[in-house]
């Protein structure tokens, strides 16, 4: 019987293994208004024109930013997968371009108060979406919530956005601040991108990052990367008024074509970088239940 349950832990470790794990991309900002979440749906949708899965997970607990961007009301959320018997493919609402969408819903804020069983449950379900998607996009809310820390604190790869503002600088910086200060943050595994959303043009979106990427080395001996810029469109917000993203509504506009190039970006990372430090959504909600048990 010992060697038969080793053989079988064998068998179970290298299913693990091969397990497929997307890619989890958390996308992030210092304060509400900077245009995160029209930057989470165009980018998915960018990245899905370009041959990937992508499912959007909307983590802005309690509000509908990505619901009203795409024009779609999900019947059901991510609280009543773990809370009620739902299945994963019951809480993925169908969005445009072959996107997926998955409400987080209000109920998510009962995690902090779960079993180890149902914690072992949430993880299980977990790899049945990372199952189902290349790229999932994580639509955090904005600022330094306790729920926005835990998410980024968890994630390898961070789009953070920011404007040119004051207030926007100020805020993504104390972001990144209580984020490096937060045990568990771990600077070498995790990879963060900022994003210039409406600059004037793309120097203004380089010189954007020059002056936030200067005082986040200085301060806080960590690193940033520039993953690029979106120069101010009108047409960004007549597609939010029209509840449809602007990649859809307005598609050859200087807005779209930055984004696609920033997608395109994104998936040539992707094949130049190593996957064997990947985790897929499963390993992200593992780290978060870990690091609040510090």
């Amino acid at each position: 019987m010992d060697q038969a349950q080793q053989l079988r832990n064998i068998i179970k470790q290298q299913n693990m293994q091969q397990q497929h794990l997307a890619r989890v991309i958390t996308v992030t900002s210092g304060k509400g208004g900077v245009g995160k979440s029209n930057m989470s749906v165009n980018m998915a949708i960018q990245l899905s024109r370009l041959g990937k899965k992508v499912i959007i997970l909307d983590a802005d607990f309690g509000l509908a930013n990505v619901e009203v961007m795409l024009g779609t009301r999900p019947k059901y959320n991510m609280a009543d997968m773990i809370f009620g018997g739902k299945d994963i493919r019951d809480v993925i609402c169908k969005g445009p371009e072959n996107i997926g969408f998955i409400s987080g819903g209000s109920g998510i804020k009962e995690l902090s108060n779960l079993s180890k069983d149902q914690i072992s449950g949430i993880i299980n379900m977990m790899y049945g979406l990372d199952s189902l998607a290349d790229i999932i996009i994580i639509d955090t809310g904005a600022g330094i919530s306790d729920a926005v820390i835990d998410m980024v604190l968890a994630s390898s790869e961070v789009l953070l956005v920011t404007t040119p503002e004051p207030t926007s600088i100020t805020d993504a910086y104390a972001l990144l601040k209580t984020i490096n200060k937060t045990p568990g943050f771990n600077a070498e595994n995790t990879r963060i991108r900022m994003i210039g959303n409406r600059t004037l043009n793309m120097s203004d979106g380089y010189d954007l990052y020059n002056k936030l990427n200067s005082v986040v080395e200085r301060f806080l001996n960590m690193k940033m990367e520039y993953l690029g810029a979106v120069p101010f469109d009108v047409n960004l917000t007549k597609a939010v008024m029209r509840q449809q993203p602007v990649s859809i509504a307005y598609p050859n506009t200087p807005a779209v074509k930055s984004i696609k190039a920033m997608a395109k970006t994104l998936i040539d990372m992707e094949q130049s970088e190593t996957k064997s430090v990947r985790t897929g959504l499963s390993g992200l909600f593992s780290k978060m239940f870990h690091n609040r048990k510090k």
